[in-house]
């Protein structure tokens, strides 16, 4: 698959909002939570479930970062971009119906991830227009 300049731009914006995320609730939870008005407390249980998801953020990030820079890997960072986003964007959802209104930034996180879950879905579903997402191997 080639991407095009767009599809690439969308994979490095996507990998790197990931990554800087992730890193950002790994290093520093406490500080990065305390933007949203979350006071974390010193539990070892509760910063280690919340650091958890900091290292997959960060390491699906390197993995989107990828799919920017090698073609090859372009459809599957596309697909855990899709996947990474509209998950986040729609659990959002489920909280917002369940428990009320969040603080705004989280507000603007769910769009931000609504937004680049649904854009990765379109590029993938374009990408599979073009054929490019077939599987090609040698018959046996």
């Amino acid at each position: 698959m080639t991407p095009t300049k767009s599809h690439r731009l969308l994979l490095f914006v996507s990998g790197l909002v990931a990554a800087i995320i992730g890193g950002a609730i790994l290093v520093e939870p406490h500080a990065f939570h305390a933007t949203n008005g979350i006071t974390l407390g010193i539990d070892p249980s509760l910063l280690s479930e919340v650091r958890a998801p900091g290292g997959l953020l960060l390491a699906l990030g390197a993995m989107i970062l990828t799919g920017a820079v090698r073609a090859s890997f372009a459809v599957p960072a596309t697909a855990t971009s899709a996947v990474l986003f509209l998950s986040y964007g729609f659990a959002r959802l489920v909280s917002l119906a369940l428990d009320g209104v969040p603080a705004n930034g989280l507000l603007v996180a769910m769009a931000i991830e609504l937004g680049l879950g649904i854009t990765s879905t379109l590029a993938l579903q374009r990408a599979a227009e073009r054929g490019q997402c077939v599987a090609r191997h040698d018959a046996r």
